[in-house]
């Protein structure tokens, strides 16, 4: 297919007398005073930040009935997703055309991520969890260090406020999906606390089409069976205000995924997540803030063959940081610290090295000259492996009257190569050297009382990008890659409808020298876009999401094309009262055959049912 069909349909609904802006569900397009903590590592409001972001907060999570990251976060402004075969498989996630390892992801402000790999499980995080997920995009190596090449996604567990409020859920699907989650929490003026659990499980598709001999035949191969999945997750929070000044949180979750895929070698696999943080806070004055953070995240993957266990990796992430935050005077204002992790591995592969630390120390300034703003950060961090490395950022913004806002960001980025790039067994390459990035971007934003919009267009290029090197047969610092591309997005409430609307392109093109110079990056859509559609009538609520995605290559070589797509979902709602909700979706409504990695199946038509009760107090 072409993408045609989608263009027009963005570009119907921008014409609308709204704009473009962020997508957020209607309650959050209209709450101007949204506030971003990811961008600056200090809260400031979304409308005001000079990197591109937006916010998704619990309501439009429950409103969307997405069961999975891949279905919530799936055509947002500058995402590519690839996932492969469907519920509980290994999902990807391409922020602006940097690779998924060259993404950083947050739980509860402590890193996660398999240190070999280098990539995060997104599709074992379960939503039930989730109480808010802020999606920053661009390179944020100057507040973050290592990996935040493409941008950075931090996820959020779920909080409380107000009385005692529990809740629960049920549900049944296509493929004989089973859900069910509950929980419980309160928050006061003094302290809160919180639990919840959450189970998905279901018999899924037929992953893969491969077969079992041939090159590129896929997961090589000869299954098709079902491939079921499974996972049960939990998490657990409170925080307290020791006297007036002082803060004490804590929080943790863990969720295990049980995976059946297909596979010559192994076929099953068992897999948990784990992270814990906590924080205490010093603000003796309104104008100065000081809080000490520490934290551990776990990724323990375990895979099994016909014979039993196959091989199994444990990463163990240990964080540390203290930072203060510093009111200068009104609108101007300091944030520096200090950052510490350090990585460890075990498992039943040999890495000639299993550590390493890293510890970065930061300073970053925002300011407001009357209609201008002004943020400048640096950061060095000082590597184990790889010394010293150096990033900064620099950013301007002018409001214009009637909500306008008018930014540019210069940024630089960088990414150490995992254990894997450098000690795989028979594949890794110890020499390699940490990618480094230097990024553009130029946005131009608005909002009203009912609209937000945001338009933002972008160049990043990469040096040093790790890549198979086909003279050696072992990854190399061979390639350079050239990240363009623009993000027009959109919230708006008219006529009694609630419309999300965003588009992305990006051109992520090889320009390294040799045969695969000016190819497009594998796995990348170059056009991406989601239309949310919502309604209230009464008892009665009524949603429907467009999303699609162009097609992209699945090799370096552009050899192997995948076509693009689009789906149409649906979603229903009835409130049976106060306290309790009747939900049912039909997702991808007409069936569309497609595949998001080569080889790999989508699900098809699928139906979904469940009752909400959460008492409204």
């Amino acid at each position: 297919m072409t993408f045609r069909p989608l263009s027009t349909a963005v570009a119907l609904a921008l014409a609308l007398p709204l704009s473009a802006g962020t997508a957020l569900a209607a309650d959050q397009a209209t709450d101007l005073d949204e506030v971003l903590v990811t961008a600056t590592r200090t809260p400031v409001a979304l409308g005001d930040s000079l990197s591109p972001a937006q916010v998704i907060g619990r309501a439009e999570i429950e409103r969307s009935q997405a069961t999975s990251l891949q279905q919530l976060l799936s055509g947002r402004a500058g995402i590519n997703l690839t996932n492969t075969g469907g519920l509980g498989k290994q999902t990807s996630l391409f922020l602006r055309g940097a690779g998924s390892n060259q993404l950083l992801v947050l739980v509860d402000g402590v890193r996660i991520g398999s240190a070999t790999a280098g990539l995060p499980a997104l599709q074992d995080l379960p939503v039930e969890q989730i109480e808010r997920i802020e999606i920053v995009r661009g390179p944020h190596s100057s507040l973050y260090g290592a990996d935040a090449i493409g941008g950075v996604i931090q996820i959020f567990t779920r909080r409380d406020r107000g009385g005692l409020q529990p809740r629960a859920m049920a549900g049944i699907g296509s493929n004989n999906l089973r859900e069910a989650s509950a929980g419980l929490g309160m928050g006061g003026e003094r302290g809160w606390f919180g639990a919840d659990f959450a189970f998905v499980r279901t018999d899924g598709i037929n992953a893969c089409d491969g077969t079992a001999a041939g090159w590129g035949a896929g997961c090589f191969a000869d299954e098709p069976d079902r491939d079921g999945y499974r996972n049960r997750s939990a998490t657990l929070r409170g925080g307290s205000k020791l006297g007036d000044a002082w803060t004490l949180e804590g929080s943790a979750l863990r969720a295990e995924g049980y995976n059946h895929y297909d596979g010559s070698w192994a076929n099953y696999s068992e897999t948990v997540q784990q992270v814990y943080s906590g924080k205490l806070r010093f603000a003796p004055t309104a104008s100065t803030t000081l809080q000490a953070t520490v934290g551990r995240s776990y990724d323990d993957s375990d895979d099994y063959g016909a014979t039993g266990l196959v091989g199994g990796l444990e990463t163990r992430r240990d964080q540390a940081a203290l930072q203060g935050d510093f009111v200068l005077r009104e609108g101007h204002t300091v944030t520096a610290g200090l950052d510490w992790l350090d990585d460890h591995i075990t498992g039943t592969t040999a890495y000639d090295v299993d550590s390493r630390d890293n510890t970065g120390v930061f300073a970053e300034y925002q300011g407001r000259f009357g209609a201008q703003q002004l943020q400048a950060g640096l950061r060095g961090d000082d590597n184990e492996q790889f010394g010293s490395h150096t990033t900064g950022n620099l950013g301007w913004g002018w409001h214009f009257d009637g909500g306008i806002l008018l930014s540019a960001r210069y940024s630089t980025g960088f990414r150490a190569p995992s254990f894997n790039d450098l000690y795989y067994p028979y594949y890794g390459n110890p020499d390699l050297q940490p990618e480094e990035s230097k990024n553009l971007n130029i946005g131009l934003s608005g909002q009203a009382d009912a609209w937000r919009w945001t338009v933002d267009v972008f160049e990043n290029r990469v040096d040093d990008l790790i890549s198979f090197d086909s003279a050696t047969f072992l990854p190399g610092n061979v390639d350079t890659a050239r990240l363009r591309g623009g993000e027009i997005t959109v919230a708006t409430a008219f006529a009694g409808w609630d419309l999300a609307a965003q588009y992305s392109h990006v051109d992520p093109r090889n320009r390294s020298e040799g045969a695969n110079r000016g190819n497009l990056l594998p796995r990348r859509a170059r056009d991406t876009g989601r239309i949310d559609l919502d309604r209230d009538f009464g008892a009665f609520a009524f949603g429907t999401t467009v999303n699609a995605a162009g097609s992209r290559y699945d090799d370096a070589a552009n050899l192997v094309r995948v076509g693009g797509y689009a789906t149409l979902d649906l979603r229903f709602e009835y409130a049976l009262g106060r306290d309790w909700t009747v939900l049912a979706r039909v997702t991808n409504l007409f069936d569309r055959d497609y595949q998001l990695v080569d080889w790999y199946n989508q699900p098809g038509r699928e139906y979904g049912l469940s009752v909400r009760w959460q008492p409204k107090g």
